[in-house]
């Protein structure tokens, strides 16, 4: 097995796990338990410097493993809505977007919002001219 499939198992293995309820309950009974023991080595620098290191280090490594987990769930979701968008009526355009900066991805969003908005205006106009012409044609049939 290869380095690269090794760090994907561990990594999607630790966050899976880390996320769990469990893995909470364990972390409040560590720091009750290193709370707890604060009176037995009378609250020393040491005693400090343990909790101090070994929520550093966890953190530290933890956001390694949450971020390329991250990445990779990203990543499919981005494959996965280009292929429904390919596959759909929907503009082709949009596929790939996510390696826009963010000014361009702005400008698309606002562009998107803007024709949101003239289609909402369009489909609003029709509804006022359809109600308008049943209106009449009701008001006509009543009319001996």
């Amino acid at each position: 097995m290869g380095g690269s499939v090794w760090f994907t198992k561990f990594a999607n293995g630790v966050a899976h796990a880390a996320g769990r309820p469990a893995a909470f309950a364990l972390c409040c009974l560590a720091i009750v338990v290193w709370g707890a023991s604060g009176p037995l080595f009378g609250f020393s620098d040491t005693w400090q410097l343990v909790i101090n290191t070994g929520t550093t280090i966890v953190t530290f490594l933890m956001v390694f493993l949450i971020q390329n987990t991250q990445n990779r769930d990203g990543a499919a979701i981005q494959a996965k809505l280009d292929e429904l968008i390919r596959v759909s009526e929907a503009r082709n355009r949009f596929i790939g977007i996510e390696h826009l900066t963010d000014e361009e991805v702005e400008a698309l969003r606002a562009r998107c919002e803007r024709e949101a908005r003239d289609l909402i205006r369009r489909e609003e106009n029709a509804a006022r001219r359809d109600c308008s012409a049943l209106t009449a044609i009701a008001e006509a049939r009543e009319r001996p």
